[in-house]
């Protein structure tokens, strides 16, 4: 598989072209490009965006706002994507050292960022921003926004408090990074991933490549970056100074100005002749969501399958963020949802609300959770509340010190059920299926 990402660009456009929108004609760089991504959306359409002429750049945006075209992606079905992230992530394997690759075409040390085709994808972001900035530290790969502070500096964020963060408060001094700004879609899922600390991400986007992930060694620091990456920025992240960041439109939908306020100061910029700037909407967009979501959806439906054989199915919906889950099982006793509910609430400190239905609801379809919870749940007896937890540092209603509450509904049938749920026969909707082909 290519892990160049002009061809896998060129590859899906010709074998995809219905999933692909083009726009030939000038965008300008502050917000035209969510605006599109939102207008398509409202339409019910979520393609991947090719737009031409964005000050002076191409840009591509919108990759993985489609299920469909994540599964392409790992080559399976959409139903079988966390089964197939997972069997192939565990085939991780040591990235590969080459000498040269297209991220070394161009080697600039006299640094100025105010060239950098940068977006602004709010009216509410402080300024134009780094969507998709994976920054690469020794066996560590994570995400964080970044913001043009000046013409060598960036401000940036580790809310997250992660490995990076971590790596930061241990380093005595100056942490060298470097930023990968647009590579391989696998790559990018890659990055996502929640791994042990030590645990390099760069061996995930081997497995998920099928092949070792080809990496060059920036000129200063040496850190890992992918050989076929588009644009990668080396430097240092300041573990004292503090700098203005924010507010950004967050994957909760609102602007956020929590922040680290983390000092990057770009040494080096790499960048391959015919760059492309490979954007990741922001906000609570579906690309920005899945993109976060898929390996940790994949995680926890496996963990929960291992330890609860009657779970069925789990989906984090679009309309909880990172929030809400919805776990479908076939439970043989009372009180198994309330333990996969728990188990969930406990595992994945994000989620706040977990809701648990009957094998036969559909759990990518909130109009059927919803129904599901509007006939089987009874607030008295089918809601469990804990609270004090930490939670996400980017959740609006989290307390001060980011601690939060965490609620299960348990919208199963449960033992005892009477209802016979109405339904229609096999010929009578075949019948109809003809009737409207005609």
């Amino acid at each position: 598989m290519t892990q160049d990402f002009h061809r896998f660009l060129d590859d899906y456009r010709s074998r995809y072209p219905e999933d692909v929108f083009e726009v030939k004609e000038e965008v300008s760089p502050d917000q035209e490009v969510t605006a599109l991504v939102w207008a398509l959306a409202a339409q019910g359409r979520a393609p991947m965006l090719v737009l031409d002429r964005v000050n002076g750049t191409r840009v591509v945006t919108n990759i993985f706002a489609s299920r469909e075209r994540i599964a392409r992606l790992l080559g399976c079905e959409p139903s079988g994507i966390h089964k197939t992230y997972q069997e192939k992530a565990r085939r991780a394997v040591e990235p590969k050292v080459v000498a040269k690759g297209p991220i070394l075409d161009s080697v600039e040390e006299r640094v100025d960022l105010t060239k950098l085709p940068l977006l602004k994808h709010f009216e509410t972001d402080k300024a134009p921003y780094i969507t998709n900035g994976i920054i690469a530290a020794e066996n560590n790969l994570s995400y964080h926004r970044a913001m043009l502070h000046s013409k060598t500096e960036l401000a940036t964020s580790l809310h997250s408090r992660g490995h990076l963060w971590r790596l930061q408060q241990e380093k005595k001094g100056p942490l060298p990074v470097a930023m990968v700004v647009g590579a391989h879609p696998l790559f990018m899922m890659a990055a996502s991933a929640r791994v042990a600390f030590g645990m390099d991400a760069r061996r995930i986007a081997g497995g998920l490549f099928g092949s070792p992930l080809e990496v060059v060694r920036t000129p200063k620091h040496g850190m890992l970056v992918p050989a076929a990456a588009e644009i990668v920025l080396e430097g240092t992240l300041d573990p004292e100074a503090k700098v203005e960041e924010g507010p950004f439109g967050e994957f909760t939908g609102y602007s956020s100005n929590r922040t680290t306020n983390t000092l990057f100061t770009v040494e080096t910029i790499l960048r391959r002749r015919d760059a492309i700037l490979v954007d990741v909407v922001g906000g609570n967009s579906p690309e920005h969501l899945n993109l976060s979501r898929v390996p940790r959806e994949s995680e926890m439906a496996e963990k929960l399958a291992e330890r609860f054989p009657g779970v069925t199915r789990l989906h984090y919906p679009n309309s909880g963020v990172q929030f809400h889950a919805y776990v479908a099982l076939r439970a043989r006793r009372e009180g198994e949802a309330r333990q996969v509910m728990l188990a969930l609430l406990g595992w994945d400190p994000y989620l706040k609300t977990v809701i648990a239905v009957d094998e036969d609801v559909d759990v990518t379809d909130d109009s059927q959770v919803m129904w599901a919870l509007a006939a089987h749940f009874q607030p008295h007896r089918d809601v469990l509340i804990i609270d004090g937890l930490p939670g996400s540092a980017l959740d609006p209603s989290a307390s001060g010190a980011g601690t939060t509450s965490r609620m299960g509904l348990d919208a199963t049938r449960g033992p005892g059920f009477e209802g016979v749920r109405a339904r229609i026969s096999e010929a009578a909707m075949a019948r109809a299926a003809k009737i409207l082909k005609r």
